[in-house]
């Protein structure tokens, strides 16, 4: 059995199809036009006419697909036309370099850059070396790289994949994808995520199998298994037909008892918000709305008019249902041109999220003023929350910029541990909080949430992390407001329990995983969760703490999420 880290909790059992790698040309590689070594000038017009036709394809293939898929891709295609890798490549060019050594050159340049900057500019180096590989392959006359064509449903597994690579898969062929490299927040497992593919990263090995060899590949358990016995088969049959069935039960969330849990799910554009609002997941509303995505790739913000026309139509989108807005995340790992600070040594520890407030207050400014706008244009109030809150008067003047714009419902979210330890400070000045368990563990524990092979240490189970939590939910409860969790564990079936069980009122997943979290709250009643909650804060190790759980946990329960 090989071993990554899990996106989702889906899983399938196919014939592997690898992805090979780019074929390896020489750097010294000339370009030859008519039998005969190209010129100078005739070089640079096909390295310039390589990178346009990459960026142009890139592009269509953009323009014709939807929400994060078309981000990602959109996001690919700009790097393929960046003036700076351009330009640098034909300035090597005219310099009498060859064609691949002066792309090599620059791209093995940019690459060490973004990985030193960590974070999203270090998962942006797949990208780069896509774009690298398109290129290449047009200047010397080669076949695009990228994924085989499938003759069956195939499990895909590939050292990486770039976005165009899975956008780009037939869909009617894939059942699962499997990567060596990448992480739980990269393109790929956002994309696999977005198109509901089992996907497990970071598998090392995974391109040592040999093509056609069979894998059951377990979202849930992060696990790739060659040769699966009938045993494993049939279980993972059982959940499917489970899925399936849980699927049809789209009924408000609460637990057995009849204590309500408000299910919602989390997106990043307004096209999500239609999907989720047409996918018949039963969601009751948007616990995230990741605004962020709306300035990604952009060299200055979206205008008030802009984001107050997609903040109206994700409004509209769920028709009248909750939606919690969160203002604009950048840094750290969202890096953006108007916005980064330059020579931060620790961006996660920096000026991101609302500490953008400090140099650049417009931000804000202009964020609440077009939320306000989306709220009158709509009759539908948005509750609307900053990130990286650290203290109560942060929370106090955020509350009072939102207010004094028109926002109506005013929250903050809980990702800092000195916001959770003095949670009912916070509470006083806002109406709502709402948990981002994956930072809030990325900064409890010390450890960056990107770096894969530290995965375990980022669990969330972890007892230090659920100390943290129950501290929050508790304050909840005194004051008599809502506490949300938008993080991936309210996606975790068992630890919704666990959730709940401490007082939050709300969990927002990726919308695939209502139907499973729902039937787990509808098999426990709310005594059952407080119990579970205790156990699992009892316990000295996040191993430790999800045992005690699942022993606590309704047998059905167990046996049909395979938990």
């Amino acid at each position: 059995m090989l071993h990554g880290v899990g996106v989702g909790r889906r899983a399938a059992v196919g014939p592997v199809a690898q992805v090979r790698p780019a074929p390896a040309v020489p750097g010294d590689a000339a370009l030859v036009v008519e039998g005969r070594p190209a010129t100078v000038e005739e070089t640079h017009a096909a390295v310039e006419r390589a990178f346009a036709e990459v960026a142009d394809g890139l592009q269509a293939q953009a323009d014709a697909a939807t929400g994060t898929v078309a981000d990602v891709l959109a996001a690919t295609a700009q790097m393929a036309a960046d003036n700076a890798l351009r330009a640098q490549t034909l300035a090597r060019v005219d310099a009498g370099e060859p064609p691949v050594a002066a792309l090599d050159g620059v791209v093995q340049m940019f690459a060490t850059m973004f990985e030193q900057a960590g974070g999203y500019l270090a998962e942006r180096v797949t990208d780069l070396r896509s774009v690298r590989d398109r290129v290449v392959a047009r200047v010397l006359g080669l076949p695009d790289p990228g994924v085989p064509r499938l003759e069956q449903p195939s499990v895909v597994v590939a050292r990486d994949l770039a976005p165009a690579d899975t956008a780009a898969l037939d869909l009617t062929k894939v059942l699962a994808i499997v990567t060596e490299l990448g992480g739980p927040t990269g393109h790929t497992a956002i994309i696999a995520g977005q198109l509901g593919l089992p996907c497990v990263v970071r598998v090392g090995g995974a391109t040592d199998l040999e093509d056609g060899v069979e894998v059951a590949v377990d979202g849930a358990a992060g696990t790739v298994t060659p040769h699966p016995d009938a045993e494993l088969r049939a279980a993972l049959e059982r959940r499917h037909a489970a899925e399936d069935l849980l699927s049809g039960d789209t009924a408000p969330g609460a637990t057995a008892d009849g204590h309500a849990v408000a299910l919602l799910a989390n997106i990043g554009t307004a096209a999500d918000a239609e999907r989720v609002a047409a996918s018949g997941a039963g969601a009751e509303g948007v616990g995230l709305f990741r605004t962020e995505v709306l300035f990604l790739e952009r060299t200055q913000p979206p205008t008030v008019e802009e984001q107050a026309e997609a903040y109206a139509a994700a409004l509209r989108a769920m028709g009248g249902r909750k939606v919690v807005v969160r203002t604009l995340d950048a840094g750290a790992d969202k890096p953006m041109a108007f916005a980064t600070q330059p020579d931060e040594e620790n961006p996660a520890l920096g000026v991101r999220g609302y500490r953008l407030v400090r140099p650049l207050p417009e931000l804000l400014a202009t964020q609440l003023a077009a939320l306000a706008r989306a709220q009158e244009a709509t009759g539908t109030t948005p509750w609307v929350m900053a990130p990286m809150i650290s203290t109560p008067d942060e929370a106090r003047d955020f509350a009072a910029a939102a207010r004094a714009a028109g926002v109506a419902t005013v929250g903050v979210m809980v990702e800092v541990p000195a916001v959770a330890l003095r949670a009912r400070d916070v509470l006083a000045e806002v109406d709502f909080v709402s948990l981002g368990t994956n930072d809030l563990a990325q900064y409890t524990m010390a450890t960056d949430r990107l770096r894969g092979e530290l995965a375990d240490l980022l669990d969330a189970w972890q007892p230090a992390v659920l100390d943290l939590v129950a501290a929050t939910a508790s304050a909840g409860v005194e004051a008599g407001k809502p506490v949300g969790v938008c993080g991936e564990s309210a996606s975790d079936p068992l630890m919704a329990l666990v959730l709940v069980g401490m007082g939050v009122t709300s969990l927002s997943m990726a919308a695939g995983a209502l139907p499973a979290v729902r039937y787990s709250l509808r098999r426990h009643t709310r005594e059952q969760c407080v119990a579970m909650a205790a156990a699992a804060r009892a316990a000295r190790s996040a191993t430790d703490a999800r045992a005690a759980v699942l022993a606590l946990a309704e047998p059905e329960v167990r046996d049909t999420l395979a938990l």
